[in-house]
Parts: structure tokens; C-alpha cells; sequence
């Protein structure tokens, strides 16, 4: 009983140490941040942990469709779900001077729905001038601020529209080079600069299907102390890529009859073999302020772009097209306003999202006779609010309410807004 004792009391108490020299990925943020260094060195460098995410919910109509968790099933409006089950094996090695030199973790998320890999990566570390690292396998992109903040960490139940449209599950295959320096007092300390080379599809294809990859790349400032109070961080990114035009058809924005706005086919066989373009553009900034309660954080970030797609989603597609491809631009951003409540422990949140996946037409114009615009090319907006409890370490109760609100237009269905509001109540469990 006394090593068990031991044994807690050591990991709670190296959790208020910090372990900059590990990545950041999703769903691996906290856990790399609380004394993995410690741990390693007593335990074998080993380290396993995990949470589960079990939560009820209520959306207004019966198979609504819904990025909160997934659509609806066609007579459901109401369910309990498993959102998420992580568990995380993580091995570390160290030179004989402490310095991390080779990291490698497995994840893995398990539901009634199945189970599924999320994490299957490994790191060097170089340690003449502890600065550089390359890291190999499946992992998070280094895109944007939401897409790589742990599940686990994030306040509202899910990320945004826009965050889960571009970047489905976050992750992919590729492999990092990482400048981020890791000796105390270097000039550079608060400097990261990410950049990878990724096949692009994502966990949503089985494999790579062409021979196009995607060069993202983030440079972000580390939260630094403006005053006693004040903590600030921003970064800027980029993704350049796209996938094979398999088809001599693709769709491109322009103007029809009288002028109005449409899609407009361009069937040159040239077009076959060609790269069919994925430009994204982001900035992000967080300021958080230290008071009597706890903290009052603010987070925005923007993006937008050109996302080639198909004729009914806005999605990166998941296999080789063999239907025409449509090019659209768009943009998109969230921001979040938190504030601690009494304590640290009572966490109250507003959140404001929205995604235009097509920046050249309002809802006025989709619908519209000869212009090809359906309900992929409507702009949604969500305003979401929520209270959260963290009872302690390894417990949190999250409760939130999104309001969607969509373009109104001429399509049947999509006249008016459509009713797909939904209240989330959700445990989280961690160890």
C-alpha cells in the first residue's frame, strides 16, 4: 500500500511540470505536457493513459443531420453514445544526459461503433543543438490552433464545422520536420515552426490514390507572459496540395445568362492528370488573463481558401473521383470566449463558429434555375454555449447547447432554417 501510495503521489505531483521538448498533437497535449519526463525515468520511460467520453443527447428533429457527434438515425432525436474511448501507449528514450532522443506512441479510439487507430507516429530528437525533430507515421496536422487541441482539453463538445469539413479526423500519414528549441533561455524559446509533407486523404481514405501530397506547415509563438496576468500565443498556417483530376470535367464558379453566378464546366481533356487544387490559409491568436476565479480566455482564428471537392459534399474526397470535381472558395472561423465562474472548478463557455463553403454566392442565389449550386454551397453559422464542472483531475461534466442557423435559399428544404439545434450532456473520464 505504501508504493501504491508512492506511486499516486508522484503523478500527481510531477502533472505541474512541463515537458516542452514533446509534441503537441491532438488528443496528446495534456498528457505530454505533465511530467512524462519523471515518469519515464522512474517506470521504464513508459506511459499509458486514456479517457472515455460517454454523453446523452437531443437535437430538435428525428435524423437530423448534425456535426455534433454525427447525424441522427432516421427515427432518433434523441441517444446516449460512446463520442469517445482513447487509449494512449506512449515509449520514450533518453541519453545518458536526460535528453529525449526517440518517442514513439500508439492511440487508439474505441466506441459502439467501432475501433479505429488515431495515433501511430515516432520521433527523433537531435541533441547537438536541441532544436530539430522529425517525426514519421500517422499524426495530427500541423494546421490551425482547434484542429490540434486535445478533445480531451477542449471546452465545447466538439470542433467546428469548418474544422471538421477540411481537416476529417485530423490526422494523416506523412512525416515532420520540427524546429522548436529546447534549451532553457534560447532567444528562440517561444518560436515553433512545423512543417510536413502528408498524402492528404486523411483517415477517411484506406490508402494514398495518387501521387499528389500536401506541404502544410504552422509558425506559432509559444503563450508568452505580457504581464503578470496577461498570456498571449498566435500562429499563422498553411496547406498547399490537392488530388488527381481523374475526369475531364471540373466545375469552376462563374457567370451564366444575365449574369447571375453558377457553376461552369470545363471539359477539356487536358484537365485529365491534372492536380485539382487544395489551398488553405489560417491565422489564429489566444489571450488568456489570470484573476481571482481563475482565467478569462479568448481564441479566434480564420481561414479560408480553395477546397476542391465533389458535387455533394465539400469534403477532401476519400477514394479516386470518377465524376467531375467542383471548385469552390471559401472561408471560415470560431471564436471562443471562456470565463471560470466562483472557482476554477466552474467553467462557463460561448462559442461562435461559422463556414461558407462557398464564398462566391449567397443563399439567394443557390437554388437558382441552370446554376448548379445545391446544398453543399450553404453557409452555416453556430452559436454555441455551455457550463462546465471539473470535479477533479480525472472527472469533468460538460453541458451545451448549439444553435445552427443556415442560408436561407430556394432549394426545397432550405427555405427557412432548418431544425437541427442540439443540447449535449457529456462525462469525461481520464486516467
Amino acid at each position: 500500500m505504501k508504493k501504491i501510495g508512492l506511486l499516486l503521489g508522484l503523478s500527481l505531483a510531477v502533472k505541474a511540470l512541463s515537458a516542452q521538448f514533446l509534441m503537441d498533437m491532438v488528443d496528446t497535449t495534456t498528457n505530454m505536457g505533465k511530467g512524462l519526463l519523471s515518469i519515464y525515468k522512474k517506470f521504464d520511460r513508459v506511459n499509458i493513459g486514456g479517457y472515455i467520453q460517454p454523453q446523452f443527447q437531443v437535437i430538435q428533429e428525428k435524423g437530423a443531420k448534425t456535426y455534433a457527434g454525427g447525424d441522427f438515425a432516421p427515427y432518433v432525436s434523441n441517444r446516449f453514445m460512446i463520442r469517445r474511448g482513447r487509449l494512449r501507449f506512449e515509449y520514450a528514450r533518453f541519453t545518458e544526459e536526460n535528453k529525449a532522443s526517440v518517442q514513439f506512441v500508439f492511440q487508439f479510439d474505441g466506441t459502439e461503433r467501432g475501433v479505429f487507430i488515431r495515433d501511430f507516429w515516432g520521433r527523433y530528437f537531435e541533441n547537438k543543438w536541441e532544436l530539430f525533430s522529425l517525426s514519421m507515421g500517422m499524426f495530427a496536422r500541423p494546421f490551425g490552433y482547434e484542429v490540434n487541441l486535445a478533445s480531451s482539453d477542449r471546452e465545447s463538445p466538439e470542433r467546428g464545422r469548418m474544422s471538421q469539413i477540411l481537416m476529417k479526423t485530423e490526422r494523416d500519414l506523412g512525416a515532420m520536420f520540427s524546429f522548436e528549441p529546447r534549451k532553457k533561455g534560447h532567444p528562440l524559446r517561444y518560436l515553433k515552426v512545423d512543417v510536413g509533407v502528408f498524402n492528404g486523404q486523411g483517415l477517411a481514405a484506406a490508402a494514398d490514390y495518387d501521387n499528389y501530397k500536401d506541404l502544410i506547415a504552422r509558425v506559432a509563438l509559444k503563450p508568452v507572459n505580457l504581464s503578470r496576468v496577461v498570456t498571449f500565443s498566435a500562429g499563422i498556417s498553411m496547406l498547399d496540395g490537392g488530388f488527381l483530376q481523374n475526369t475531364a470535367t471540373q466545375y469552376k464558379m462563374g457567370r451564366i445568362g444575365g449574369g447571375e453566378k453558377a457553376f461552369v464546366a470545363d471539359s477539356s481533356l487536358g484537365n485529365i492528370g491534372r492536380e485539382a487544387p487544395r489551398k488553405y490559409y489560417g491565422a489564429d491568436v489566444q489571450v488568456k488573463v489570470r484573476h481571482g476565479w481563475g482565467f478569462t480566455e479568448i481564441r479566434g482564428e480564420y481561414i479560408r481558401g480553395t477546397q476542391t471537392a465533389t458535387a455533394t459534399s465539400s469534403e477532401t474526397p476519400a477514394t479516386l473521383l470518377a465524376e467531375p470535381t467542383f471548385v469552390r472558395h471559401f472561408d471560415g472561423a470560431y471564436l471562443y470566449f471562456l470565463q471560470n465562474i466562483f472557482s476554477v472548478k466552474h467553467q462557463v463557455c460561448v462559442k461562435y463558429d461559422w463556414y461558407d463553403p462557398n464564398t462566391d454566392v449567397r443563399g439567394e442565389n443557390i437554388g437558382a434555375a441552370g446554376a448548379n449550386l445545391n446544398a453543399t454551397n450553404i453557409k452555416y453559422s453556430t452559436l454555441g454555449v455551455g457550463y462546465i464542472y471539473y470535479c477533479n483531475e480525472n472527472m469533468k461534466v460538460v453541458a451545451w447547447y448549439d444553435f445552427v442557423k443556415n442560408e436561407h435559399t430556394l432549394l426545397p428544404g432550405y427555405t427557412s432554417d432548418l431544425k437541427d439545434n442540439v443540447l449535449t450532456l457529456r462525462l469525461q473520464f481520464r486516467f
